[in-house]
């Protein structure tokens, strides 16, 4: 900051001996200390105060500009009816249906197999196993091979 090298340093110390004294010396020293970090809590606190209204301005900023884009918005879309980003309209049924009831299953194991089936994770098509004439891998490994006594 005050750019002081060496050479200068050597001089106000040699100066300051001269004029203040040996004997004073440490006093002022401890003087000169105690300004200094009254200088340095000073500058702390008003650098505090000057990031504290940049950050105030640039939350000014961003909420005018959300309000801003929250207007468009609100111009395309008045009644909040029409989907947002081009979803389809019969991405969910507007009411679900029951499959049968309890009484009307002919047969409760085969509902619960179907009803295992439909639950089941189903891959999407680009992680499915290509369609070849190799036969797919068994999900479990074979059982290891028994051990004669």
């Amino acid at each position: 900051m005050f750019d002081i090298g060496a050479a200068e340093l050597l001089v106000i110390v040699v100066v300051a001996i001269i004029v203040i004294g040996p004997k004073d010396m440490p006093r002022a020293m401890r003087t000169a200390g105690r300004w200094i970090g009254k200088l340095r809590k000073v500058s702390g606190h008003f650098r505090a105060g000057l990031d504290e209204m940049v950050r105030q301005a640039e939350i000014e900023d961003m909420e005018k500009e959300w309000a801003d884009r929250n207007k468009r918005i609100m111009a395309e879309y008045p009644t909040g009816d029409d989907p947002a980003g081009g979803a389809p309209d019969n991405l969910v049924p507007p009411q679900m249906e029951p499959l049968a009831a309890a009484d009307e299953v002919p047969d409760p194991d085969a509902a619960a197999e179907a009803a295992i089936r439909r639950a089941a994770p189903v891959k999407a098509p680009e992680h499915a196993p290509a369609e070849t004439d190799e036969p797919s891998l068994p999900l479990d490994p074979p059982p290891p091979p028994a051990k004669d006594a």
